[in-house]
């Protein structure tokens, strides 16, 4: 499969910041999110072709047990169920970031890291052209996939908010599962790569979390590190 890059660090997002972890970033992505801060990964794939068992072992050079496999759209890679269950084998706990586009089909997961787009990532016809476009449009949101992934694994649902505005669309998508999950799974996430473009947001973000019941899930690997590969 086509590995962009493999690197350790802390986890930045969600119920697991903080956690030292591998990160195995797989490169391809069946979305084209205007706001993408990993091009490399998604409609500029970089990275190098690794077996299952080159990239188990790099994994293995660091001693963290938790290990994250993102993208991209790791889920389109068609290596990655033996990965992860090469990885299982290991005794690793395996977390999978996925925009819930692609059915997990029983993959080794202990935490189902889903991020599925709102209508603020849908990119204008002048960056990628209409097709894609009306291709990302159409395949951001897909209500059963989505619905098999909280049914099978433990989850954090994940969406990234750029306006106040956002959260009417996040509530009418969680109402169209058939089993809306507990607000405090739920995580809004600002929008932004830098500092000040999620400072910018965060003020009002908290406080409809505080008065909504939904979790608030800052970028710390940004305020750690800065936007760049390898954190």
């Amino acid at each position: 499969m086509l590995i962009s890059e493999i690197f350790h660090s802390l986890q930045g997002e969600g119920e697991l910041a903080g956690v030292p972890s591998v990160f195995v970033r797989t490169a391809g992505c069946n979305l084209r999110c205007t706001w993408c801060d990993t091009p490399y990964a998604s409609w500029a794939p970089e990275g190098k072709q690794m077996s299952v068992a080159e990239t188990v072992a790099e994994v293995s050079r660091h001693t963290s047990r938790h290990v994250v496999l993102t993208g991209g759209e790791p889920m389109l890679a068609a290596e990655l169920p033996a990965l992860a269950a090469a990885l299982r084998a290991a005794g690793k706990h395996i977390t999978i970031e996925t925009a819930g586009t692609v059915a997990p089909d029983s993959i080794a997961c202990d935490l189902a890291s889903l991020s599925p787009k709102l209508r603020n990532s849908t990119p204008p016809a002048e960056q990628f052209g209409a097709a894609w476009s009306e291709r990302h449009e159409a395949t951001r949101w897909q209500p059963a996939v989505v619905a098999a992934w909280l049914a099978a694994y433990e989850f954090q649902l994940k969406f990234v908010i750029a306006t106040e505005a956002d959260l009417a669309e996040v509530e009418a998508l969680l109402a169209q599962l058939p089993t809306p999950p507990p607000r405090h799974k739920v995580l809004l996430m600002p929008e932004g790569i830098t500092r000040e473009a999620l400072a910018a947001r965060t003020p009002w973000l908290t406080a409809l979390c505080r008065d909504r019941g939904y979790r608030f899930a800052p970028r710390l690997h940004i305020d750690w590190f800065g936007n760049k590969r390898g954190v």
